[in-house]
């Protein structure tokens, strides 16, 4: 049996691909860009004409994904947990649909917040459109879940919800690799009305997507990664979820199996389970990584009075990531402390790249701006937010993709003139577009900056759809060519630049202004390259 080193992203990847992948969809976002690289970066995905482009948004992924899965062929899409928020339209009703091929959604959350707007839990999303989840608690698990995720998938012919969190995503371990499987054969729906969800037939198949969540609880490969251990000491029960059995496992080490123990890495699990380990012991500790979505299952499950200590009670905190001294002091175990790590290296907040066209682009901006006061700039998520910060301090707003266009639509609506909006270029196409032809129908006056790098910067440089293809998009929109400005972020440029936003800030109609530089860290690697092949 072949062994690799893989993190817990690449082991996802590399279950699908020896699963019989046929097609990938995703849109980058940590912790779960990952796994889109490993298998754009394969040989063997190469080889067997696997799709692996990255999509403009996550509902995109979603629907695409959904699509190879109706021509009968194993599927997979990645995104992080905000993502799914984007993906959910297409997701809940695909588990009313149900597949028909294979079909694995991978959401990577982010506890802690690490890189993130919020720290959601996805099992959320699981429980709320009746799907199977897996949550791994280790790379080996991850990989060999993939496995049962299709399997399950197929045999009940609903989409599998897979979680993981950023310390799984992102840490190495060895993993032992089985004998990779044939792609599907294309193959089309038996029911020609399956995936039309009209109201007559959605609601018989929303009954039986109930019927078929109830019998998923006895599904042995769901039930066989829920893993009760008894022990000797009576006093507390242990259950844990995901990676928290590894924090549980630093621990107690050996000692682990002096205490009963439920491990649940699948859902949904059967209500025995739960209240085997509660009817012997006296009062129950749950660990799981996000929200206290198991514990307040468990807490509408029992009325036996037993003592249930988790997030809800303060017991764990209720926010951020787990980890190994958060569950020593849950266990009442003395919290060992390191020395502290000695300052070599004055902490720094982050900033803009050496000479990145962003830092330029809002150098001309907060002079234009300025006349006008405080208060008129909306942005987005990207290496543009770092704008926020000393010594720009520019934009005054950072929600979710694509919010900077409406909220500025919105604030203009009220009365706020100029209303000003940037948005890179790869956050324009994932949900930017919508909201510049609503400003377009409407003719509101607002002036939407297109920070245009080429490229998805804030994860790593990964392709943008949006480039080259920026200014016929706006103008197919419908932005008047005469308000459809472009200008070269550079210190050379400053006065000019300062000029053209001048000018479309007075105007009182749809304006775009696309700031077109290459981010600094593509082209220096473009460049590189371009000399390594001379």
């Amino acid at each position: 049996m072949k062994k690799v080193l893989l993190l817990g992203d690449e082991a996802i990847a590399q279950a699908a691909l020896d699963a019989g992948l046929s097609g990938m969809y995703a849109y980058p976002g940590t912790p779960s860009t990952e796994i889109m690289e490993y298998i754009q970066l394969s040989l063997d995905a190469s080889d067997r004409n696997i799709h692996h482009e990255w999509s403009s948004n996550e509902k995109t992924a979603m629907e695409a994904a959904l699509g190879m899965s109706y021509a009968g062929k194993r599927a997979m899409v990645a995104m992080k947990h905000v993502g799914l928020n984007v993906a959910a339209d297409g997701f809940i009703n695909s588990a009313i649909t149900g597949v028909n091929g294979g079909l694995i959604v991978v959401s990577a959350d982010d506890p802690s917040m690490h890189s993130s707007q919020n720290e959601q839990d996805s099992r959320f999303y699981g429980k709320f459109a009746f799907v199977p989840c897996f949550e791994p608690s280790d790379q080996q698990e991850t990989y060999d879940m993939i496995f049962d995720a299709f399997e399950v998938s197929e045999k009940y012919k609903l989409p599998v919800l897979f979680r993981i969190t950023t310390r799984l995503a992102h840490s190495r371990a060895s993993i032992n690799l089985r004998p990779a499987l044939p792609e599907k054969k294309l193959t089309l729906p038996v029911d020609p009305l399956q995936f039309v969800l009209l109201p007559a037939i959605a609601r018989k198949k929303y009954k039986s997507l109930l019927l078929s969540y109830e019998s998923l609880r006895y599904e042995n490969r769901i039930s066989k990664y829920n893993i009760f251990r008894d022990g000797e000491k009576r006093d507390l029960g242990i259950i844990t979820c995901g990676i928290a059995y590894n924090y549980l496992l630093e621990n107690l080490g050996d000692t682990i199996n002096d205490f009963p123990v439920l491990k649940i890495s699948a859902y949904p699990f059967p209500k025995d389970l739960i209240m085997d380990i509660t009817g012997r012991c006296k009062e129950v500790l749950i660990l799981e990584e996000g929200a206290p979505v198991l514990e307040e299952a468990i807490r509408g499950l029992l009325d036996n009075g037993i003592k249930i200590f988790g997030r809800l009670d303060g017991t764990v905190p209720r926010d951020g990531e787990l980890n190994p001294s958060i569950v020593a002091k849950a266990l009442g175990m003395p919290v060992v402390m390191g020395n502290p790590v000695p300052t070599l290296v004055k902490m720094r907040p982050p900033s803009f790249c050496s000479g990145c066209g962003h830092a330029d682009m809002f150098n001309s901006l907060i002079e234009a701006v300025k006349s006008y006061g405080p208060g008129h700039v909306f942005s987005d998520i990207g290496c543009y937010t770092l704008g926020a910060l000393p010594p720009y301090n520019a934009i005054n707003s950072c929600v979710d993709m694509g919010a900077s266009v409406t909220m500025a639509i919105g604030a203009s609506d009220a009365g706020l003139f100029p209303s000003i909006a940037v948005i890179g270029d790869s956050t324009f196409t994932h949900s930017g577009m919508t909201g510049l032809l609503d400003a377009v129908v409407k003719n509101s006056s607002v002036t939407i900056i297109i920070a245009d790098n080429s490229t998805t910067g804030m994860t790593g440089g990964q392709k943008s759809q949006a480039t080259g293809r920026l200014v016929q998009i706006c103008e197919g929109i419908g932005v008047k060519k005469e308000h459809l400005r472009i200008i070269v972020p550079l210190r050379k440029n400053h006065e000019a630049n300062v000029s053209v936003l001048r000018e479309e800030f007075e105007y009182k109609g749809v304006s775009v202004v696309v700031a077109v530089r290459e981010c600094i860290q593509t082209a220096t690697k473009r460049k590189r390259s371009e000399k390594s092949n001379e």
